[in-house]
């Protein structure tokens, strides 16, 4: 069965780099309301729900964005790190 997880990012601007990054990456994200991204997940070729984590980490240190990923309850945020 094929599954989604959704990243979440803190401003429109962000959502739209975060995808373009994961699609250069070979990662099939969609947009979603106006600050969500649906990835398909737990399909082959593409990644597993518990890797995408990782991915979306990798890709906002290599871009050296100041944010955090954190995973919820489904859901990946990508907020602006706390204090």
């Amino acid at each position: 069965m094929a599954e989604s997880l959704e990243v979440e990012a803190a401003r429109i601007p962000d959502r739209d780099r975060l995808l373009v990054l994961l699609r250069e990456q070979g990662i099939e994200a969609h947009p979603i309301d106006e600050v969500g991204i649906e990835v398909p997940c737990d399909t082959e070729p593409g990644p597993a729900c518990d890797e995408l984590l990782t991915d979306v980490e990798g890709i906002v240190m290599d871009v050296g964005a100041p944010f955090v990923p954190i995973k919820h309850e489904g859901v990946i945020y990508v907020r602006p790190p706390v204090g």
